[in-house]
């Protein structure tokens, strides 16, 4: 089994990834293969509505020539999807946005490509506004037919300067709480 982490942080081991680090070391402790992706510094630009996965159905976006097809086969080839994103002005990055929109496209108009996979979200936030973008990253679960597991909080760690978020001991069980119930999950699934 395999479970693909995308952290749609502009900081490649800020506080988002400090977050999935977690989540990933609990998945890793039950024998599942792990891999973390970094949007940051690559280039992933938003949906230009170009319509062409409609029309090639060939699990790709023509749209634009940057990292997400990359990011397509990654998701296909894992049986679990972590998707990481600060908070910005109450919502998801517009790295983690784009990411989304084009991925689920795809999917989409090919028969539902993630249908069945399990989906976590993971939110770092230095105050307000998580909740609206850990709804966002859920719903990318939910309209792609996936399973998600729950935790013993939302998924939220709370910390602004890098390395705050490890002193948030709630968001950090939280983290780890939820990698222990993704794996649990993973292992009913794929019996």
């Amino acid at each position: 089994m395999k479970v693909t982490a995308f952290n749609g942080s502009a900081r490649k081991n800020g506080n988002t990834a400090i977050l999935i680090s977690h989540v990933v070391r609990e998945l890793e402790k039950e024998g599942i293969e792990t891999e973390v992706f970094q949007l940051a510094g690559k280039k992933i630009h938003g949906c230009i509505a170009c319509f062409k996965c409609f029309e090639k159905m060939d699990r790709k976006c023509w749209g634009r020539k940057d990292v997400v097809n990359e990011c397509i086969e990654k998701m296909l080839d894992s049986d679990g999807i972590i998707l990481g994103s600060p908070t910005y002005f109450a919502n998801i990055s517009s790295e983690m946005k784009a990411l989304i929109d084009r991925t689920g496209m795809v999917a989409k108009v090919n028969g539902d490509l993630f249908r069945r996979k399990v989906g976590a979200a993971v939110v770092a936030v230095r105050r307000g506004g998580a909740i609206h973008a850990f709804n966002s990253l859920n719903h990318f679960f939910f309209i792609s037919q996936m399973i998600v597991p729950g935790s013993s909080y939302w998924n939220i760690g709370i910390g602004r300067e890098i390395g705050e978020v490890q002193e948030d001991d709630e968001g950090i069980q939280t983290m780890k709480t939820l990698g222990q119930n993704m794996a649990w999950l993973l292992n009913k699934i794929n019996r």
